[in-house]
């Protein structure tokens, strides 16, 4: 069953990529081709979804924990890899949310891709991606890890490219490919270095051995490092790529130029959350360092406030849920931070649902206003697309986290986000306070871009043009259905999650699968919080929600009089901090003028200088002077031999004598 949960969406990619190369003979065989590749690839994912929610059921509740070997990989020396399927209740949680959103994508692109030229590719990429994040989640070791690691992100590099005739999209593609990068190098070189320490990559071992190295050093360029610092650092670098945080978040909100449901799959539940799985996976090595945990929380925590800072003032739709999906990774890292990994988790899964909705829902919302993108040309379309619509109402109170303390009433959001922020003050230090404060900042921001968009997209009057609203209409079934299903997981996810993923079941609902040390009571505190900490994110929310209709209902003059007012920190936070211009000078055009350098100098002068063309040119210098001899006239080739007979005679001569 857990091979079949894997290997099925390749099957599927490897069906619709041979769909894909086959070149059709009229209209109606394309149309079939295009019918075959939806179906295949749907069909196998929605079987896979069905079997991760029987895995669940067996790993999770029964604590039927395995693994199943598939094959040997690579053995050199100490180095020996298998290919592995790790089942525990963390791989079972992550099978449900990977598989659940994958299967509502592809059938969702059925309907919203349906004119599209190029739709066995599509499809093909989608259960491309499904597998590889499979094989990421399901890794016995940290090589397999690492190949599912790259492969989510060689499938993101095609889906965010798909409309490759698009430059923009070209663009963010390549973009998202070289930040990832960077992160990926400090995630290869952790690996090399608990290889170095453990000398194995297998999971299992590695784990065992953590707390026998917990005061192990490394020899670092003439310093003393603490190995599992060193090790947990530099394999956060990796989540920082993968997960966008503060740093390494430039990519995200450009990844946006891929079609939506690309959008709903990578950049809402699955690839960007890696990070955080890769963290909670390796909880037994980041408990033995308080200073990786520290890092992990700052970050975490910083990045929830910036991107919460963003969102307020963006006007593409998806842009505005890009900056709060990169906000609710924050949220997630810095539980991980404060040793409430199972926190963490949990949010990551309950915003699967209500990311995945907003993302879709904004499809849909694209789909209806004839791919109109920017909210402020949008408007007055709630009764012309009421499905869609309450849809996105209801992702929106889940994502601000609605929901009424100790009475097990609210959204997913609520019951997730909430017991991050309690968590965060029940660790009693420095960094959890930094965190619990940016976090419920965020709280209210985010709240009050949830309902912006909302206003700005829905209500009003209309501010497209006659021709646009003419067309405005409502998704067809097989978009709308996946929202129906995601919809249930943002209103019922939370509650019936809470007490096996935080609640008194945690302990025997996780198992060995998240470590956590007997010092870190965090996730403990959280439930004795007072009850100013429980209720003051509510109040935020709350505050965030009425303050957003305010701004974008009866009182919408205000925001352009604020924009106009403090004209620097709206330029500041429209242009994202301007951490896209800093880099382009720290990075961008130093790497341009290396590279001209190099290119003109080395390249140019020096290897083409001195080799080919130096030698080519040479050798048409001198065949023009040995072309010069050949004049034609009998005297000077009579003129020549007399001067080598003379020669060869004076040569003669000196030799005898």
């Amino acid at each position: 069953m857990y091979t079949a949960i894997v290997f099925l969406p390749l099957l599927g990619f490897l069906i619709a990529g041979w769909l894909a190369l086959v070149t059709p003979r009229d209209k109606a065989h394309k149309h079939r081709l295009d019918r075959n590749a939806q179906w295949v690839t749907s069909g196998l994912m929605l079987v896979s979804w069905v079997l991760s929610g029987v895995a669940f059921l067996e790993v999770a509740l029964h604590g039927q924990t395995t693994t199943v070997e598939l094959l040997s990989w690579m053995r050199s020396g100490a180095l020996d890899v298998s290919w592995a399927l790790k089942i525990d209740t963390l791989t079972a949680v992550m099978l449900v949310v990977v598989t659940t959103v994958s299967a509502m994508v592809h059938v969702y692109s059925i309907g919203y891709m349906h004119h599209d030229p190029d739709i066995p590719r599509f499809m093909s990429f989608l259960s491309l991606f499904t597998f590889c994040m499979l094989m990421l989640v399901t890794a016995d070791n940290l090589v397999q890890l690492f190949f599912g690691w790259e492969g989510v992100g060689l499938a993101s590099y095609l889906l965010i490219g798909f409309w490759y005739d698009k430059p923009s999209a070209n663009e963010a593609a390549i973009k998202a490919f070289v930040v990832n990068r960077v992160g990926d190098f400090g995630f290869a070189l952790g690996i090399f270095a608990t290889f170095v320490l453990f000398g194995t990559v297998d999971l299992d071992v590695i784990f065992g051995a953590a707390a026998g190295q917990a005061d192990a050093t490394f020899q670092v360029f003439g310093m003393e490092a603490h190995a599992l610092t060193a090790i947990c650092l530099l394999l956060f670098l990796g989540a920082m790529g993968k997960s966008a945080q503060l740093g390494l978040h430039t990519w995200l909100p450009d990844a946006m130029e891929g079609p939506t449901p690309v959008s709903a799959l990578i950049h809402a539940a699955t690839m960007v959350t890696a990070g955080v799985f890769m963290v909670a996976r390796l909880s037994p090595l980041f408990e033995y360092s308080e200073t990786a945990l520290l890092v992990v929380t700052y970050v975490g925590a910083a990045t929830a406030f910036f991107a919460a800072t963003v969102g307020l003032v963006q006007n593409d739709i998806k842009r505005v849920i890009a900056y709060s999906t990169c906000s609710q990774l924050g949220y997630m890292f810095f539980a991980c931070g404060v040793s409430a990994y199972s926190a963490g988790i949990f949010h990551l899964m309950t915003h699967a649902f209500f990311k995945a909705l907003l993302f879709l829902g904004a499809g849909s919302v694209i789909h209806a206003m004839s791919d109109e993108q920017d909210m402020r040309k949008m408007g007055g379309i709630r009764r012309l697309i009421p499905w869609t619509y309450w849809l996105m109402v209801i992702g929106s109170l889940a994502l601000a986290g609605i929901g009424i303390p100790g009475t097990g009433i609210g959204f997913a959001g609520f019951f997730s986000k909430d017991v991050i922020l309690e968590s965060a003050w029940g660790a009693h230090s420095g960094i959890g306070a930094f965190a619990f404060w940016l976090g419920v900042a965020a709280a209210f921001m985010t709240a009050f871009y949830s309902m912006r968009l909302l206003m700005m997209t829905f209500h009003g009057a209309p501010r497209a043009d006659e021709t646009t609203m003419a067309h405005v209409h409502e998704s067809p079934k097989v978009m709308i259905v996946p929202l129906v299903v995601l919809a249930v997981g943002a209103v019922f996810a939370g509650y019936a999650g809470y007490e096996l993923f935080v609640g008194h079941d945690a302990p025997h609902f996780w198992g060995n699968a998240i470590f956590v040390a007997e010092h870190h009571h965090a996730l403990e505190n959280a439930h004795h919080a007072p009850l100013w900490v429980k209720w003051l994110p509510l109040v935020m929310a709350v505050s965030g929600l009425t303050l957003g209709y305010l701004f974008y209902g009866p009182m919408s003059h205000l925001p352009g009089l604020l924009a106009t007012r403090f004209r620097s920190v709206y330029d500041l936070l429209l242009n994202k901090w301007w951490f896209d211009e800093l880099y382009d000078v720290l990075f961008v055009r130093p790497a341009f003028v290396i590279g001209r350098a190099f290119w003109r100098t080395g390249d140019g002068a020096i290897i083409d200088g001195l080799g080919p063309d130096g030698v080519a040119a040479q050798v048409i210098a001198w065949s023009k002077r040995a072309v010069r001899l050949q004049t034609g006239y009998v005297y000077h080739y009579a003129f020549a031999m007399l001067i080598g007979v003379a020669g060869l005679v004076t040569w003669y001569l000196s030799v005898q004598g």
